[in-house]
């Protein structure tokens, strides 16, 4: 039995958008929570050491959110990329990191291979989610 897949995808938009977007937020967070790490001095200082542990937490509680929807592969290497790539761009923006033509060239790359990612089909149309095989159209 051949099912329409165009259908299915287009109910699940909202929710997958709302992935995405929690999926970025995590990102950042990731970001916040890396910066704050090099700031706590081993855990000795307390107001980057708290600002460390609440958003790692959230950090992780949205890429769980986020894995919901977007399949796990995809997600961490987003989530990754994206909050690397923020981490190095802040410590280059605030002089803890020096900034170079070709460092800003490889962060770009990163930040375009998440994008791409973003922009890749959603999935396999073959498979259901239930994980049973339809004939493909045609």
């Amino acid at each position: 039995m051949v099912e329409n897949t165009t259908t299915k995808m287009a109910t699940k938009t909202p929710a997958t958008t709302l992935a995405w977007l929690i999926l970025l937020a995590s990102a950042v967070l990731e970001a916040v929570w890396a910066t704050a790490l090099g700031l706590s001095d081993g855990f000795s200082r307390p107001l980057p050491t708290a600002v460390f542990a609440v958003t790692a937490t959230l950090s992780m509680v949205g890429l769980g959110l986020a894995v919901k929807r977007i399949p796990l592969g995809t997600a961490y290497a987003v989530w990754v990329g994206i909050g690397a790539a923020l981490t190095v761009g802040w410590a280059m923006a605030t002089g803890v990191e020096p900034a170079s033509p070709l460092k800003l060239l490889f962060i770009a790359g990163i930040v375009g291979c998440a994008a791409g990612l973003k922009l890749l089909p959603a999935g396999d149309t073959a498979v259901t989610t239930a994980g049973t095989q339809t004939l493909p159209p045609g």
